[in-house]
């Protein structure tokens, strides 16, 4: 990439940051609900545009592209079926975590188990922040941009080392915004960068298939429709990396714990002002994630048509921008990468910081006898996200060692954390009277039993079918428990009236559209569309 491409990457990330410091400049962080949730005064689009890219990072555009090269479309079952998880987030538990003036979703816990519960899950949310999450961001964040830069070539150092040295810029950069800028500034940052993201692809797309077609846009079409086409595919076999059958089994749970419990997500929607603007924003989200085939998916169909073969496939993605973008593009792509690490990055790290400070660090001090204040929960809150960065920095450079495919490396790794996790929580949203041991169990057994028969015993099940059945497995045993000992007093939801909580009436029509679309990409992309 020439000097063009690497000016235009500075300038649109200087742009990026002055952007997201003007609107920032008068918003004082001097709370802890100001760091962590932007005193509940977010809009619906900055709810939607924070959601979305929250979720974008670079693993998306790094993770898809290669999968689709390697295999086919069958990974777009991830983000496209979560339309489905997310709706029903909004319907059914967002309302109740608005209801409580919930700053964490272990609070929820809390109030309906015990504080044991919540300090436990709290604990697992970061340790999967710190080895899981914060990690991939800086990895694939990394991959992408040496792959668009060579920075390997250019600074004659071996892949390893440039992947260390781009993990620890990103890191670094990722958590001053988050330090110094808290919830607000990530989301002003996810507004700029939704344009910059949307522009990049379309432009994308369009020199990719001109480069398709040797400069023709329609040949470039046609040749992606009439050759290769089964790697137009998104209905899996169970010899793919993602069969159809597991969207119907652990996949929805995977998904409806992601945004349904995730902190690093559910946090944006509780920093709304009120329900109607939490439901819309979830909505635009979901409008968002249709779009995924475009903005992820498309760049490793191009390259099918543009490599025989590649020796390190999670290159992908970058060597079509390289490749088939003009010098500004190509620089203004690597910006939007960088700025959807960075904006993936940040929110996690302000979410493992929301986390240890309110549920962890708080009751410790107060057990004590000791008062804390804002300022105290403050200071704690960025030494805490300076240790959880500089933890992230150190274990990412390591995931260049797994032998899968990076999108599966990265989900199989989530669901030892979420499933458990959100079994307890589905059980405490469905019964009233299952006690807090009862969670405690199950958090043990499922987690156990995950770890068991993805590295101990070879089961020949794939790993979202084991999580359908820990899931059922669980919940059996949680529900026996409470059947035997019950809780005394039922759990009762209190409202704590800090926001309106009157929902959106247009709600249910625009679900049941976004719920249509779903349904026609999953049949356009299929052997009875264009996969023929």
């Amino acid at each position: 990439m020439n000097a063009t491409a690497f000016i235009t990457f500075i300038v649109v990330t200087f742009l990026v940051g002055v952007i997201s410091w003007f609107k920032t400049r008068r918003h004082k962080i001097t709370t802890s609900a100001g760091l962590f949730l932007a005193n509940r005064t977010l809009s619906f689009t900055a709810v939607g545009s924070a959601l979305f890219f929250t979720n974008i990072s670079a693993a998306e555009f790094v993770g898809s592209s290669e999968s689709v090269y390697v295999n086919n479309m069958t990974v777009m079952a991830w983000g496209i079926s979560s339309v489905f998880a997310m709706l029903v987030v909004s319907e059914f538990v967002i309302p109740v975590y608005l209801k409580g003036a919930m700053s964490t979703t272990p609070d929820f816990l809390e109030n309906r188990y015990d504080r044991g519960t919540k300090k436990l899950v709290s604990f697992l949310f970061l340790i999967s922040y710190m080895v899981n999450l914060l990690p991939i961001v800086l990895y694939s964040g990394a991959v992408a941009l040496n792959g668009l830069f060579h920075f390997s070539d250019i600074w004659h150092i071996s892949y390893g080392s440039s992947i260390w040295i781009l993990v620890w810029c990103i890191g670094l950069v990722g958590s001053l915004y988050s330090i110094l800028g808290g919830l607000k500034a990530i989301v002003i940052s996810d507004l700029v960068l939704g344009i910059c993201m949307f522009t990049g692809a379309l432009l994308l797309a369009y020199f990719g298939l001109s480069h398709v077609g040797n400069g023709n846009l329609q040949e470039g079409i046609h040749t992606i429709l009439t050759s290769k086409t089964e790697h137009f595919n998104s209905i899996g076999t169970s010899a793919d990396a993602v069969p159809f059958s597991t969207i119907f089994t652990g996949m929805i749970l995977m998904n409806l714990f992601y945004w349904g419990t995730e902190q690093v997500i559910v946090q944006q929607a509780l920093a709304s002002s009120d329900l109607e603007t939490s439901q819309k924003g979830i909505a635009l989200a979901c409008a968002g994630k249709l779009l995924g085939p475009l903005l992820f998916i498309l760049p490793g169909i191009i390259a099918v048509h543009m490599y025989s073969s590649m020796q390190n496939t999670t290159e992908v993605f970058s060597r079509v921008v390289s490749d088939v973008s003009p010098p500004i593009l190509s620089g203004f792509i690597a910006a939007v990468i960088f700025g959807a690490a960075i904006t993936s990055f940040s929110p996690g790290l302000n979410s493992a910081s929301t986390l240890f400070t309110l549920n962890l660090y708080k009751p410790f001090k107060e057990k004590k006898g000791r008062t804390v204040t804002e300022a105290d929960l403050l200071r704690n809150s960025k030494r805490f996200e300076m240790f959880a960065s500089l933890l992230a920095m150190f274990i990412a450079p390591l995931i260049i060692f797994s032998s899968d495919t990076f999108y599966t490396f990265m989900q199989k790794i989530n669901a030892a954390f979420s499933i458990p996790i959100f079994t307890i929580m589905f059980v405490g949203f469905v019964t009233k009277k299952v006690p807090p041991i009862a969670a405690k169990v199950g958090l043990g057994f499922c987690f156990t039993g995950y770890i068991l028969t993805q590295i101990v015993f070879d089961t020949g099940i794939h790993f979202l079918h084991i999580l359908a059945i820990l899931f059922l497995l669980t919940t059996t045993i949680m529900l026996i428990i409470g059947k035997l000992f019950p809780m005394e007093k039922a759990y009762m939801a209190q409202n704590k009236q800090v926001v309106d909580l009157k929902p959106w009436k247009n709600r249910h029509w625009v679900n049941g559209l976004l719920l249509l679309i779903m349904i026609l990409l999953f049949v356009l992309f299929s052997r009875s569309g264009i996969a023929t």
